[in-house]
Protein backbone atom coordinates (compact mmCIF):
# COMPACT_ATOMS: atom_id res chain seq x y z
CA UNK A 1 0.00 0.00 0.00
CA UNK A 2 1.38 3.40 -0.90
CA UNK A 3 1.87 6.27 1.51
CA UNK A 4 -1.16 8.28 0.29
CA UNK A 5 -3.49 5.32 0.79
CA UNK A 6 -2.09 4.81 4.29
CA UNK A 7 -2.63 8.48 5.11
CA UNK A 8 -6.15 8.35 3.72
CA UNK A 9 -6.96 5.38 5.96
CA UNK A 10 -5.50 7.30 8.93
CA UNK A 11 -7.65 10.34 8.14
CA UNK A 12 -10.75 8.16 7.90
CA UNK A 13 -9.87 6.37 11.14
CA UNK A 14 -9.37 9.73 12.89
CA UNK A 15 -12.71 10.92 11.50
CA UNK A 16 -14.40 7.80 12.84
CA UNK A 17 -12.83 8.34 16.28
CA UNK A 18 -13.92 12.00 16.29
CA UNK A 19 -17.40 11.01 15.16
CA UNK A 20 -17.75 8.43 17.96
CA UNK A 21 -16.53 11.03 20.47
CA UNK A 22 -19.05 13.63 19.33
CA UNK A 23 -21.83 11.04 19.26
CA UNK A 24 -20.98 9.91 22.79
CA UNK A 25 -21.13 13.53 23.93
CA UNK A 26 -24.46 14.02 22.14
CA UNK A 27 -25.91 10.94 23.80
CA UNK A 28 -24.67 12.12 27.19
CA UNK A 29 -26.20 15.57 26.69
CA UNK A 30 -29.54 13.96 25.85
CA UNK A 31 -29.29 11.47 28.71
CA UNK A 32 -28.40 14.13 31.26
CA UNK A 33 -31.18 16.38 29.98
CA UNK A 34 -33.75 13.63 30.38
CA UNK A 35 -32.40 12.85 33.87
CA UNK A 36 -32.61 16.58 34.75
CA UNK A 37 -28.86 16.73 35.35
CA UNK A 38 -27.76 19.98 33.74
CA UNK A 39 -24.33 20.12 35.32
CA UNK A 40 -20.72 20.87 34.40
CA UNK A 41 -20.20 17.46 32.80
CA UNK A 42 -23.24 17.99 30.56
CA UNK A 43 -21.92 21.45 29.75
CA UNK A 44 -18.56 20.02 28.71
CA UNK A 45 -20.22 17.43 26.48
CA UNK A 46 -22.45 20.14 25.01
CA UNK A 47 -19.39 22.28 24.31
CA UNK A 48 -17.83 19.41 22.31
CA UNK A 49 -21.04 19.07 20.26
CA UNK A 50 -21.28 22.85 19.79
CA UNK A 51 -17.65 23.10 18.67
CA UNK A 52 -18.13 20.31 16.13
CA UNK A 53 -21.31 22.00 14.89
CA UNK A 54 -19.54 25.35 14.52
CA UNK A 55 -16.63 23.77 12.63
CA UNK A 56 -19.06 21.96 10.33
CA UNK A 57 -21.15 25.08 9.71
CA UNK A 58 -18.07 27.28 9.33
CA UNK A 59 -16.80 24.96 6.61
CA UNK A 60 -19.93 25.38 4.50
CA UNK A 61 -21.71 22.38 6.06
CA UNK A 62 -18.99 20.00 4.89
CA UNK A 63 -16.54 18.13 7.06
CA UNK A 64 -13.14 19.85 6.85
CA UNK A 65 -11.54 16.42 6.48
CA UNK A 66 -13.33 16.01 3.12
CA UNK A 67 -10.75 18.21 1.38
CA UNK A 68 -7.95 16.28 3.07
CA UNK A 69 -9.43 12.97 1.86
CA UNK A 70 -9.78 14.35 -1.67
CA UNK A 71 -6.16 15.56 -1.65
CA UNK A 72 -5.07 12.08 -0.59
CA UNK A 73 -6.80 10.50 -3.56
CA UNK A 74 -10.37 9.71 -2.54
CA UNK A 75 -12.39 10.54 -5.64
CA UNK A 76 -15.41 11.66 -3.62
CA UNK A 77 -13.40 13.27 -0.85
CA UNK A 78 -15.37 11.20 1.60
CA UNK A 79 -14.14 10.49 5.09
CA UNK A 80 -17.14 8.40 6.06
CA UNK A 81 -17.46 5.81 3.31
CA UNK A 82 -15.25 3.12 4.85
CA UNK A 83 -16.03 3.26 8.56
CA UNK A 84 -19.67 4.39 8.72
CA UNK A 85 -22.68 2.90 6.93
CA UNK A 86 -23.52 4.96 3.84
CA UNK A 87 -27.07 5.79 4.96
CA UNK A 88 -25.76 7.07 8.30
CA UNK A 89 -22.96 9.11 6.77
CA UNK A 90 -25.37 10.68 4.28
CA UNK A 91 -27.93 11.61 6.95
CA UNK A 92 -25.77 12.79 9.87
CA UNK A 93 -26.83 16.46 9.68
CA UNK A 94 -30.51 15.52 9.37
CA UNK A 95 -30.18 13.27 12.41
CA UNK A 96 -28.20 15.73 14.52
CA UNK A 97 -30.30 18.88 14.13
CA UNK A 98 -33.41 17.45 15.83
CA UNK A 99 -31.27 15.86 18.55
CA UNK A 100 -29.56 19.16 19.27
CA UNK A 101 -32.94 20.93 19.45
CA UNK A 102 -34.27 18.30 21.88
CA UNK A 103 -31.13 18.61 24.03
CA UNK A 104 -31.40 22.41 24.14
CA UNK A 105 -35.07 22.22 25.14
CA UNK A 106 -34.37 19.66 27.88
CA UNK A 107 -31.52 21.62 29.43
CA UNK A 108 -33.42 24.92 29.08
CA UNK A 109 -36.24 23.28 31.04
CA UNK A 110 -33.82 22.03 33.68
CA UNK A 111 -32.02 25.33 34.12
CA UNK A 112 -35.28 27.30 34.18
CA UNK A 113 -36.67 25.03 36.90
CA UNK A 114 -33.45 25.44 38.88
CA UNK A 115 -33.66 29.24 38.62
CA UNK A 116 -37.30 29.24 39.75
CA UNK A 117 -36.40 27.02 42.72
CA UNK A 118 -33.56 29.38 43.70
CA UNK A 119 -35.84 32.43 43.75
Amino acid sequence: MDERATRLKAVKAFHTFAWFTVEACMLYVLYSGIRRQSDRRAGTAAAVVALETLVFAGNGFHCPLTAVARNLGDSKGSVTDIYLPKWLARNLPAIHVPLIIVAVVLHWRNLSARRRADE
